[in-house]
C-alpha cells in the first residue's frame, strides 16, 4: 500500500465502513493473516431501533462543516476542518503542515499531497465514503454492524469489514440527549492492530457551502488536468 493510499483509508475509511492509519503513513504488515473473529450474537430489536435513530440522524446531515482532531496509534495527532455536502461531496482540509488534503466531488475521491506534487483518485462508487455521503443511509440493514452500546448520555455502534482492503472494525461514538443525536468521534481497529481516533468539533449544519472547495485539483505534472 502506498503512503497516498494508506491516507485515504485512514479518512475515507474511518470515516464509516471500517479500516484506517495514520495521518502521514502506514507501515506494511510484514504478512496479511487475519486473526480469528468471533460471529457477532443477533442484534436485538432495541438495538435496531438505535440503528435506524442513527441512521435517520445521519440522513439529516445534507451540509455540516466543523473540526477534526485525528490521534494515531503512536499518538501523534493532525487536525483539520472539514466540510460535507449530500450527495457526494465532502472535503477534509488538513492544517500545515500536514500537506494532505482529501476531496470527493460527486463521483471521485482525490487525495491530494501539495509537497509531492501529486494527486491520486478513487472511484467514489467504490469507496466507503459513498455510504456517508449518500441519502438514505439504513444501518439497521447492514450486516457490517455487530454490536450497539448505550451508556449515559451516549450511543455507539461498532461495525466490522472482514474481507477487501479495508479489512477492520470502526466505532462510531454520538451523544444522546434522548431527543437528539450528535456524531462526536469514531474509532478504527485496522488489519494490522493499529487504533486511530477521530474526534469532531463545533460539527453544525449551514446554509450552503461553496462549491470550489469540492473541485478537485490536479497536482500531478504528468496527468492531464480538469
Amino acid at each position: 500500500m502506498t503512503m497516498r493510499s494508506a491516507l485515504f483509508l485512514s479518512v475515507a475509511v474511518a470515516l464509516f465502513a471500517l479500516g484506517g492509519t495514520d495521518a502521514y503513513a502506514q507501515t506494511p504488515s510484514k504478512t496479511n493473516v487475519q486473526p480469528y473473529v468471533k460471529p457477532a450474537a443477533p442484534l436485538t430489536d432495541a438495538q435496531k431501533q438505535d440503528l435506524k435513530r442513527v441512521s435517520t440522524y445521519l440522513n439529516g446531515l445534507k451540509q455540516v462543516q466543523g473540526r477534526f482532531m485525528q490521534i494515531a496509534a503512536d499518538g501523534r495527532s493532525t487536525q483539520g476542518a472539514f466540510y460535507l455536502k449530500k450527495p457526494g461531496r465532502m472535503r477534509f482540509e488538513y492544517d500545515k503542515p500536514n500537506p494532505n488534503l482529501i476531496v470527493a466531488d460527486g463521483s471521485s475521491v482525490a487525495v491530494s499531497n501539495a509537497n509531492l506534487k501529486t494527486t491520486d483518485r478513487y472511484p467514489l462508487i467504490n469507496s466507503p465514503l459513498k455510504l456517508l455521503l449518500s441519502e438514505n443511509i439504513d444501518l439497521s440493514s447492514d450486516r457490517r454492524v455487530v454490536s450497539v452500546q448505550r451508556e449515559a448520555g451516549t450511543l455507539s455502534f461498532t461495525a466490522r469489514e472482514t474481507s477487501g482492503p479495508a479489512q477492520g472494525s470502526i466505532t462510531l461514538l454520538l451523544a444522546d440527549t434522548g431527543s437528539a443525536l450528535e456524531l462526536r468521534q469514531w474509532e478504527v481497529l485496522d488489519a494490522q492492530g493499529a487504533r486511530t481516533r477521530v474526534v469532531l468539533n463545533d460539527l453544525h449544519q449551514v446554509a450552503d457551502i461553496p462549491p470550489r472547495l469540492f473541485v478537485i485539483q490536479e497536482l500531478s505534472p504528468f496527468k492531464k488536468r480538469d
